[in-house]
């Protein structure tokens, strides 16, 4: 490891240290499982936004999305950054507040499960326990993927061996998670999306400097053919374009959708302190979501044009350019060392503030909607708190274990849980906060149904390809918003105590 390695390793680990303080000095307003899992309700308009939104894009906002657009063009990124930022918004217009005024009335629920078993009165908490074990099954290996993106990171970078590069990580994300809980994840996404700002504003502005001029980079881009286009994408090898079909550009478009049904997300709305100051956060969070995903994109189209310059070799794996030039803003001195290492330290970021939120999901599902609700009832705010934390660490040590090959096919569920949670949870919290006729059979079915369906299409129905290729989450959402309605209307009437209450949130201002 030479001078240069060391100084960016240094400036890593300071911002590590950070979190973890971060954690520790939030650990004190942890009085109950309440604080630990929701923060009280206390959360100020800006952590809302963007703590929302750095634990929603994870790693593939600096890796994947500027990878995509380095190799196949802008089509395939871009179409998927514009689903992302109409679901980011649309979920913040629509479901923010509602969701907020409503977990709070219903018997302040303080996680997803229970508010779909308190709005339907599910005494029984059939609706809480299947919801929770869902999250359970989708984030605990989600969460895993996490961990080993970390791990990579530095045993990449820094020529560590992949498992103490791995536990290291991990280790930090369990700390101040396991110390400051909903707090310090909310506030620690915060600060980590400045980090994940600053990284992905240096690659844009050094990048162009390295090819000449921002318009060097768009005549490469508009050079190769389909390359600049939403309607066609490039093929490098043979150097010619391929139609992206309206049928392409819907299921793309989909992602979208997969907001309405995520839990860490949705509980950011549940967290704020004011109701009414949801709407500066929907602005923030809206303009940061749509900056921050069309300059990744455009780093993809910027590293082709440094490639084709000789600033940059041609990648083997594209979705390593921000490490490659941050390796290369790394050589010109000790200032811009620490700025790589700053970039680096937003990479990390951008994998933490996800995994972090993962985690606390997964925990609060299996300590509070399983262990407290159904087998526990009388547990003590104290006994409460121990066990959250218990329960965080488990879930990690699971997660660690899923980790430990750096090969595991466990990376290929991250769409694939995206498509899990928005199919089961989208229709059920749509439906439940805006539709008075939804009952507890509609609601039961409707998460099941869309459930199934992810496993069905994903497995079975879109191998066959053709119109049916398309991203699993589309039709599934579809049938479980579907299964609802229908069965809500062939099962009796909610109670006139849930109407009443429904109609008290909807006359909320």
């Amino acid at each position: 490891m030479d001078v240069t390695q060391i100084l960016m390793l240094i400036t890593i680990l300071v911002y590590l240290a950070a979190m973890v303080g971060i954690g520790a000095v939030l650990a004190k307003q942890n009085q109950t499982t309440d604080d630990f899992y929701l923060g009280g309700r206390t959360l100020g308009p800006l952590v809302t936004a963007m703590s929302a939104e750095a634990s929603d894009m994870s790693s593939w906002l600096l890796m994947g999305l500027p990878g995509v657009a380095y190799l196949s063009g802008t089509a395939d990124a871009a179409w998927t950054a514009i689903g992302l930022a109409i679901g980011t918004y649309v979920n913040w217009l629509v479901v923010a507040k509602r969701l907020r005024n409503y977990t709070h009335v219903c018997g302040n629920s303080t996680t997803l499960p229970l508010f779909f078993s308190n709005r339907y009165r599910d005494n029984k908490r059939i609706l809480s326990v299947i919801a929770a074990l869902l999250i359970i099954i989708f984030f605990v290996p989600y969460t895993a993927s996490g961990f080993a993106a970390c791990g990579k990171l530095f045993a990449n970078l820094f020529g560590m061996d992949y498992l103490p590069a791995m536990l290291i990580s991990a280790i930090v994300i369990v700390a101040y998670t396991t110390l400051g809980g909903f707090l310090a994840a909310s506030t620690t996404d915060f600060v980590q999306s400045i980090v994940m700002t600053i990284a992905i504003v240096v690659v844009f502005g050094f990048g162009i400097s390295k090819v000449g001029s921002f318009s060097a980079v768009m005549d490469n881009a508009k050079s190769m053919a389909g390359y600049f286009s939403l309607t066609h994408t490039h093929n490098a090898a043979a150097g010619t374009a391929s139609p992206y079909s309206l049928l392409q550009i819907f299921s793309t478009l989909a992602w979208g959708l997969g907001y309405f049904g995520m839990p860490h997300v949705l509980l950011r709305f549940m967290a704020i302190g004011d109701a009414n100051k949801l709407k500066l956060s929907r602005r923030v969070a809206t303009v940061w979501v749509v900056i921050s995903m069309a300059v990744s994109v455009f780093i993809g189209v910027i590293g082709n044009a440094m490639t084709k310059a000789g600033v940059l070799p041609t990648l083997k794996d594209p979705e390593t350019i921000i490490l490659v030039v941050s390796d290369l803003i790394s050589k010109h001195g000790v200032l811009a060392t620490i700025i790589a290492g700053l970039i680096l330290a937003g990479i990390l970021a951008a994998t933490m503030s996800t995994a972090d939120s993962q985690l606390l999901a997964a925990s609060s599902s299996a300590s509070q909607n399983i262990l407290k609700e159904v087998f526990m009832k009388d547990m003590s705010e104290k006994t409460g708190m121990l066990i959250a934390r218990i329960t965080v660490l488990v879930i990690a040590l699971i997660g660690v274990f899923i980790a430990r090959n750096p090969d595991s096919s466990v990376f290929q569920i991250v769409s694939f849980a995206w498509a899990g949670f928005g199919a089961s949870f989208g229709p059920l919290v749509l439906l439940a906060l805006f539709w008075k006729r939804s009952t507890f059979q509609g609601a039961l079915c409707g998460m099941i149904s869309g459930g199934v369906m992810v496993f069905v299409w994903k497995f079975l129905i879109r191998p066959m390809g053709g119109a049916l290729g398309i991203y699993e989450l589309l039709p599934a959402f579809l049938l479980g918003l579907a299964v609802n309605v229908i069965v809500s209307l062939l099962t009796p009437a909610p109670s006139r105590e849930v109407q009443d209450e429904f109609d008290k949130v909807a006359s909320m201002k």
